[in-house]
């Protein structure tokens, strides 16, 4: 991996350098749940968890007390996206345009793309407010691979200098295309993502990791929800947490010769098990439009695009 950084600024112009300056927000005053968070403004069952964190579907949340919080208490919005092999065709260029438009609008955003071809990073006049931070990082052989080793990869780039430039910091998966504002309603110490193909399962069903032997492991019956693996995010520390402790449990399997179900978002559900996210985001925010269910009335901010695996998994 390089220590190298590529970064675009503001006014679109490349530039090299060896680290990071960056601010992060020392307030310490809080914002209350209920200045912002209404449950009862959805006729939806499953709004607030069983352990008081808020389920975020649209209309739960008063966006204008939110602005006006955040108005007073300047952040920065980290977002991690990795890309590599033919993803970076066919995916980076809308994932980043999307977020652009539509991710943390007014607020300052900082928008890492771990990538293993530096010469195929799309050109993108960005937004005020708005850079791109470009590193190149190692191309694993097996797509399985490069989807657990993402953990290592952003546990690394957090330890090195991502912690010291944003308040909150979000990692997700490069298929996928914004299409409505994503706010700061999603901000929170530790977030976790509802699977849109599991959020109505029971957790006896949920394809959690079966395998006594695997550090994944969560017994039938037990367990909250399916988090999906594409959206997860918090605190630059909380998201440390989770990226390492999702990495030590996928390479004491990989010295077992185990592999877990679903890689690492097994791993990713074994850790929100054990360690419970502080703010939960409905489908909404991670749709498959082509999925098996449907939500009606939905506000849809996140869309899975279109996934040719078969393709896209050759000679990653």
């Amino acid at each position: 991996m390089t220590s190298s950084l590529k970064t675009k600024s503001v006014g679109g112009q490349w530039t090299i350098c060896k680290s990071l300056a960056g601010s992060v927000n020392t307030q310490t005053e809080e914002l209350k749940l209920s200045d912002w968070f209404f449950p009862n403004a959805v006729n939806r069952s499953n709004v607030t968890t069983s352990w008081a964190a808020p389920v975020v579907w649209h209309g739960t949340y008063d966006e204008v007390a939110l602005e006006n919080y955040y108005a007073s208490h300047k952040i920065t919005v980290g977002l991690t996206v990795f890309a590599v092999g033919r993803y970076v065709d066919h995916y980076l260029h809308t994932f980043i345009d999307s977020a652009d438009k539509y991710f943390m609008v007014g607020q300052k955003v900082i928008i890492y793309v771990l990538i293993d071809d530096f010469s195929k990073v799309p050109w993108i006049d960005l937004a005020p407010l708005r850079m791109l931070k470009i590193f190149e990082i190692k191309r694993e052989k097996r797509w399985q691979d490069i989807s657990m080793m993402r953990m290592k990869t952003i546990s690394e780039h957090v330890v090195d200098h991502i912690q010291y430039e944003v308040d909150f910091l979000f990692c997700m998966d490069v298929d996928q295309i914004f299409v409505k504002k994503y706010g700061l309603e999603t901000l929170g110490e530790s977030v976790g993502q509802l699977h849109a193909h599991w959020y109505k399962t029971s957790p006896a069903e949920l394809p959690y990791e079966r395998s006594q032997l695997s550090e994944a492991y969560i017994p039938i019956g037990k367990g909250d929800f399916y988090y999906h693996a594409a959206v997860f995010g918090g605190t630059p520390v909380q998201v440390l947490n989770i990226a390492r402790e999702c990495f030590r449990g996928i390479m004491n399997d990989k010295k077992n010769n185990i592999e877990a179900v679903w890689h690492d978002e097994s791993h990713l559900n074994k850790y929100f098990f054990l360690h419970k996210p502080t703010k939960i985001l409905s489908p909404e925010y991670c749709w498959d439009q082509s999925g098996p269910n449907s939500i009606t009335n939905g506000t849809f901010k996140l869309y899975w695009a279109f996934k040719n695996y078969d393709f896209l998994r050759q000679s990653v």
